[in-house]
């Protein structure tokens, strides 16, 4: 397969007929759809179903097109790393990680880093663990910051000096509010918000499933999400309480939502990885050592 002919059928898929992928790719129409006759020969499958109007991918083209954006993303990710190389340190670093107001540290560092070095460029992904983890083990990015409990056994890593708090977000007027915090038994007859994640997450180790205990296979859960924005907007809305990390939302005086930790009190510990035998780019590495510069030094001051 020629990385050429990857990007013709990524397109057809991105744009939803053969004449618009042409014009966007300034070929042919004949050009286009014998270039994706070969691949379907090549690989000895059918790609697309062509229609009076547009076309559709079969179970093998919408495989192939999982296939193709990764492998896409990784050359045009090497080629960055090899023009980079050329005259003052520039480059792109990709880094991945679910919501927390942890990313402030990180932030800090690629501050820091951009002013010595305005060439930099930094690409986020937000996701669970399982995302960012299958990312960075395809190499599509450099680092992963990740929420504990996740196993990093596989991974190199620096825990961050610094702890996420677990609470409850909801609406101002509601009764539970007028609470310091909020225990298992406030919880369990209420609607609650709960991140995907730890719902696909309940083995031994949880923190979270072990402070609601005997109570968690009760708990009324009628919302899921995956970015606590849009579940801030269900709780503004009455619909119920988002169990979240603090900071995630605004939860100000001047907002309808407010934050009430967990008691007994609840934290999660921060790690930033990145694959063991990881051959950097010259900013990825630099940026590497500004971390560890910033981390083990505040590990250093806390000793």
């Amino acid at each position: 397969m020629e990385l050429r002919v990857l990007r013709y059928f990524l397109a057809i898929a991105r744009e939803g007929t053969i004449s618009g992928a042409a014009n966007y790719l300034h070929v042919t129409q004949p050009t286009l759809s014998r270039q994706i006759r070969d691949l379907e020969e090549e690989l000895g499958q059918k790609l697309l179903v062509r229609g009076s109007h547009r076309v559709t991918l079969t179970a093998e083209g919408m495989l192939l097109r999982k296939r193709a954006e990764e492998i896409v993303s990784m050359a045009d990710k090497t080629e960055e790393e090899f023009q980079s190389m050329k005259g003052d340190l520039s480059g792109d670093i990709y880094i991945g990680g679910g919501e927390t107001d942890a990313m402030n540290e990180i932030a800090a560092v690629c501050c820091a880093l951009h002013r010595d070095h305005p060439g930099i460029r930094y690409h986020l992904y937000s996701g669970n663990a399982q995302d960012v983890t299958e990312r960075l083990d395809k190499g599509l990015l450099d680092f992963g910051l990740l929420i504990q409990p996740t196993d990093i056994t596989k991974y190199h890593y620096l825990s961050l000096p610094v702890r996420d708090t677990w609470g409850v977000v909801m609406r101002r007027d509601s009764p539970l509010a007028a609470k310091d915090a909020v225990g298992p038994e406030d919880l369990q007859p209420l609607p609650l918000i709960f991140s995907r994640q730890v719902l696909e997450e309940r083995s031994e180790g949880n923190g979270l499933v072990e402070w609601f205990g005997p109570s968690w296979s009760r708990l009324n859960i009628v919302t899921t999400f995956n970015l606590c924005y849009n579940a801030a907007v269900m709780a503004r809305q009455g619909l119920g309480y988002v169990v979240s990390l603090d900071k995630l939302v605004d939860t100000s005086p001047a907002s309808p939502l407010c934050f009430r930790p967990l008691r007994p009190a609840l934290e999660s510990g921060l790690d930033i990885v990145w694959k063991k035998y990881q051959v950097f780019s010259s900013a990825a590495q630099l940026f590497l050592e500004r971390l560890e510069e910033r981390f083990q030094a505040s590990a250093a001051e806390e000793l």
